[in-house]
């Protein structure tokens, strides 16, 4: 059976990214887990770097004055994809945490046989997740962000 070592990030250690999600989604890479039921579709093309804008995130009751026992934030998430429609999701926390892995290159640099020397880095533990269940809804020309 194939297995591949696992390790803690050895990424140099980069100033917490400055993020506009509530802290209690923070992580200090900077990375939020959506689970979304269904497929998104965009119009836009990927960028030349080939990421791909597909919306943006907007928590409507959350207040970063209240105090953190405070969830009532957690009921209410939006989604907008692109300018016509918008989702709405809730903050849920996960059973167990989810561990976001990435292979990293055990040879220094040198290729090797495919699966040969492979190393798996852990670069982040994702404890709450933004939850989408419904069907987007239709929004005037107006809407989105």
């Amino acid at each position: 059976m194939p297995s591949a070592p696992i390790y803690p990030t050895t990424s140099p250690q980069i100033p917490p990214v400055s993020s506009p999600l509530p802290p209690l989604l923070q992580t200090p890479s900077g990375l939020a887990l959506l689970e979304i039921q269904g497929t998104l579709n965009s119009t836009l093309a990927p960028s030349a770097n080939g990421s791909l804008e597909v919306g943006s995130l907007s928590f409507p009751l959350y207040d970063p004055d209240s105090p953190p026992e405070d969830t009532a934030w957690h009921k209410k998430v939006w989604l907008y994809v692109g300018k016509n429609q918008r989702m709405t999701g809730e903050v849920k926390k996960l059973a167990k945490p989810l561990a976001m892995l990435r292979r990293r290159d055990a040879s220094g640099g040198m290729v090797q046989e495919e699966g040969v020397g492979e190393e798996v880095e852990v670069v982040e533990i994702v404890r709450w997740k933004v939850l989408f269940t419904q069907r987007p809804e239709p929004m005037g020309a107006g809407g989105g962000t």
